[in-house]
């Protein structure tokens, strides 16, 4: 089973991905992670990637499908893939659907996580994690059982991204609304798109997900 999770940083992808791992042995691919395994295994792909990133250009959309597509024929992908931060653009999904084409694949799932933009700035605001274990917390929605210490390991030193402040978060969503909003008519009209309530507690999103895949 391939699937694709749209929706914008905070909307608890990552989350939603990793228990689809453990449940369905699916694969997470972040176009990110893929790009760091390639250019450290230094072939051809990797040696690419590397010039075009070292010159701080972006990754054109044929290497990008290219590095996918040399990713999920691997073994460990032999159940299926989620796929996390790509496609951005209409030609990017019409280049990813021409080479599952071509391997004879196919995408079963287009998964948007739909979300409220002013509820989604305090989700991804509040957000802080233990600075020796990672546990993540909330100043609203998730505070550690004892105040100044972690649940899991004790710690008592807490960090948060630089990233997470209003400002960056709302810039973001605008960025993701005007790069997602032409795929999601693309992905409609291929019968493929479904949406969740991605505002909905943990578990109830992953619910509705396995309701979809059910």
């Amino acid at each position: 089973m391939n699937l694709i999770l749209l929706g914008p940083p905070g909307a608890g992808k990552g989350t939603q991905a990793r228990r689809l791992e453990d449940t369905r042995g699916l694969v997470q691919l972040s176009t990110g992670d893929m790009l760091r395994a390639m250019v450290a295994e230094g072939g051809p792909l990797g040696q690419q990637a590397k010039e075009i990133m070292a010159a701080g250009k972006l990754m054109p959309d044929a290497l990008m499908v290219e590095i996918i597509g040399e990713r999920i024929s691997k073994p460990d992908v032999a159940n299926g893939f989620i796929l996390d931060g790509f496609p951005r653009t209409v030609a990017q999904a019409e280049a990813l659907d021409a080479m599952l084409a071509e391997k004879g694949l196919k995408l079963n799932h287009v998964i948007e996580m739909r979300v409220v933009d002013a509820v989604l700035v305090e989700r991804v605001t509040g957000r802080y994690t233990c600075a020796k274990c990672g546990k993540g917390y909330h100043d609203s929605f998730e505070k550690p059982k004892v105040e100044g210490v972690c649940d899991s390991c004790g710690g008592t030193e807490f960090k948060r991204r630089a990233d997470d402040n209003a400002e960056t978060v709302t810039t973001r969503l605008g960025q993701y609304h005007q790069q997602t909003a032409p795929i999601l008519p693309y992905y409609e009209a291929r019968g493929v798109l479904k949406t969740v309530d991605g505002m909905a507690d943990i578990d109830e999103v992953t619910r509705q997900i396995e309701a979809i895949l059910a």
